[in-house]
């Protein structure tokens, strides 16, 4: 057993963690010293989430040590963990949208008899002191995701937590936003806490850790480097094991060519009356990559749906010389129009079907005899698109629940665009994927450029936006509301655009 390290607020190791057929954690190893902010990196699959997991007591080790500030632990629930101290925000938030922050904040945490008054403003309290700007007695579903987050991580502090795990926590936040979250996870790290940070994007992690452990295949390949001697290349090389590009500008090699896709006024009404696209008009050239840029939740998912027909809509569009104003998603399919959905689960791939069957969504109305599918030709051709795009699989006829983010995305992507589409449209592509991951789908998207596809990528990673787009465009309240050319503009100029504090004639003046 290896003996406790002096001064340590995390210390986990050797930790195994097996399940049927793999082995999440083999091995791994973590220390974390109080007042850091500690970075732990990894391609999906390397063991980071079940290695949280069991630092935050969902799961137990099957062999191995968990100590917090040198004692020893052995949580049996997650309850366990919060009391000694470990608190997680996930990156999807866990808060009642119709409660107050207050009332978010000390749900399960307060005393039975709760004076409102007198817990907002502790709560106020503990907001001001970290920095944590927010109004206790806002209702949630009235916030942005950034202040949401600062609700999730009032949360732990409420709690005590010494130990905070934010995992992926810049996802969904704007350049602003996600500056915000480096200065206060600063802040809490200079109050003695040791806040462990989960992301992909390097760059945020040499901009706000201190140090880093990268695991590979569930080891721990480099334990508590110093961020300050490294570069976002030397970690992506450490993550893969072997040099990988981080996104840079894309490189055209041909203009865009004649429109291929034309949307004007188009608008989506939800069930609440309200535009959540409100009169949004664009085209797309053969060829060209428009990039759309926005805080989550601001009309980019409704926008995406409408144009691949899931959703109803008024307005017009066309592809080409057809008008798919009211055709059916089969129908603007069939027109050349393919979809890559931000929900890989679900819209994209249906869970309980085979990777084989999710493989022909596409074609087996073509691979058919008669009333029945082809199983032979269908099965070639699953074979051939699982190859092509590398996905990695036990088995065509296993659930694709079994697969990892990755090569979910690399199946789903390969299945939209194998039909030759004209237009693509890929929402939120590369989220939550390793740096393998995003190069892999960012490769695909630009080849099918550089084939005369028009592509219009959805993303909020704004670095990718402005690596891969030709135009860029900002959504902010259902509206375009400016327009940037990437080689012309910064991430700042971008990101106050997100907050909806510029128009779109002042973006492109």
């Amino acid at each position: 057993m290896v003996a406790p390290a002096q001064g340590l607020a995390v210390e986990l190791d050797n930790i195994w963690k097996r399940f049927p057929g793999v082995i999440a954690n083999a091995g791994t190893r973590l220390h974390v010293k109080p007042g850091s902010v500690h970075a732990v990196l990894g391609e999906n699959g390397a063991g980071k989430t079940t290695l949280m997991n069991v630092l935050a007591g969902v799961y137990r080790p099957d062999e191995g040590t968990v100590r917090l500030h040198g004692v020893e632990q052995s949580f049996a629930a997650p309850a366990d963990a919060i009391a000694a101290g470990v608190g997680m925000v996930h990156q999807e938030f866990r808060l009642v949208p119709t409660f107050s922050v207050t009332e978010n904040v000390v749900l399960g945490a307060a005393p039975r008899v709760l004076a409102r008054s007198a817990l907002e403003d502790q709560v106020a309290a503990l907001a001001e002191r970290f920095g944590l700007a927010t109004d206790p007695r806002r209702e949630v579903w009235q916030l942005s995701m950034g202040e949401r987050q600062r609700v999730e991580i009032l949360k732990a502090l409420w709690r005590d937590a010494r130990v905070l795990i934010l995992d992926e926590p810049t996802a969904v936040l704007t350049p602003v936003e996600a500056e915000e979250l480096g200065r206060i996870t600063a802040a809490m790290a200079a109050d003695g806490r040791s806040i462990i940070f989960i992301s992909h994007k390097l760059d945020e992690v040499t901009a706000f850790c201190d140090e880093a452990t990268v695991l590979r295949g569930g080891e721990t390949v480099a334990g508590n480097l110093a961020v300050s001697d490294l570069d976002a290349g030397r970690l992506a090389e450490l993550m893969v094991g072997e040099a990988t590009e981080v996104s840079q500008r894309r490189v055209r090699t041909s203009t865009p060519g004649d429109t291929v896709l034309k949307v004007d006024n188009l608008q989506v009404v939800d069930i609440h009356g309200r535009n959540v696209v409100d009169g949004v008009t664009f085209s797309i050239g053969s060829g060209e990559v428009l990039g759309i840029a926005g805080i989550a939740g601001n009309g980019q998912r409704p926008l995406a749906d409408a144009l691949a027909g899931l959703t109803g809509s008024s307005g017009s569009v066309q592809s080409g010389t057809h008008d798919l104003s009211s055709a059916s998603p089969n129908e603007r399919h069939r027109r050349g129009l393919s979809y890559v959905p931000e929900d890989r689960i679900g819209v994209g791939l249906a869970p309980r079907l085979s990777v084989a069957d999710n493989a022909i969504m596409r074609t087996y109305r073509t691979d058919a005899k008669g009333l029945l599918i082809d199983q032979e030709k269908s099965i070639e051709h699953a074979e051939d698109l699982v190859e092509r795009f590398n996905v990695k699989i036990a088995d065509l006829h296993s659930p694709i629940a079994g697969l990892s983010g990755g090569n979910l995305q690399r199946l789903l992507v390969g299945r939209e665009v194998d039909g030759e589409p004209t237009v693509l449209i890929a929402a939120q592509p590369t989220r939550g994927l390793d740096v393998q991951g995003v190069a892999a789908i960012q490769r695909v998207l630009l080849e099918q450029a550089e084939a005369g596809v028009a592509v219009l990528l959805i993303s909020e990673d704004l670095d990718e936006l402005l690596a891969l787009s030709d135009r860029l465009m900002v959504m902010h309240e259902g509206k375009i509301v400016a327009e940037f050319d990437p080689d012309e503009t910064t991430r700042s100029d971008v990101g106050v655009a997100m907050t909806g504090a510029v128009h779109a004639e002042e973006a492109t003046s």
